[in-house]
């Protein structure tokens, strides 16, 4: 497992796992690279299942902490 400060934010995770996906797909690895990579995937993954995870912790925290009110729905004025 990477260390903390090797693992990036949320968007750059995402961006990383794209291109490994990309990369492997291609076939052009070999096993033992295809492997460090599948290792690198499986890291960015459960990284942002954390992030993803603590930002909904955030949401529910924040819900409980409207005193009761409720929010009014999204409404796309650009449309």
């Amino acid at each position: 497992m990477p260390k903390k400060s090797e693992l990036p934010n949320l968007e750059t995770s995402l961006v990383e796992l794209s291109a490994l996906v990309d990369k492997m797909e291609q076939g052009n690895l070999s096993l033992e690279e295809s492997l460090t990579q599948f290792e690198r995937g499986i890291a960015l993954i459960k990284h942002a299942q954390k992030i993803l995870q603590q930002a909904e912790q955030k949401v529910q925290v924040l819900m409980q902490h409207n005193d009761g009110e409720s929010l009014d729905p999204y409404e796309n004025h650009e449309e």
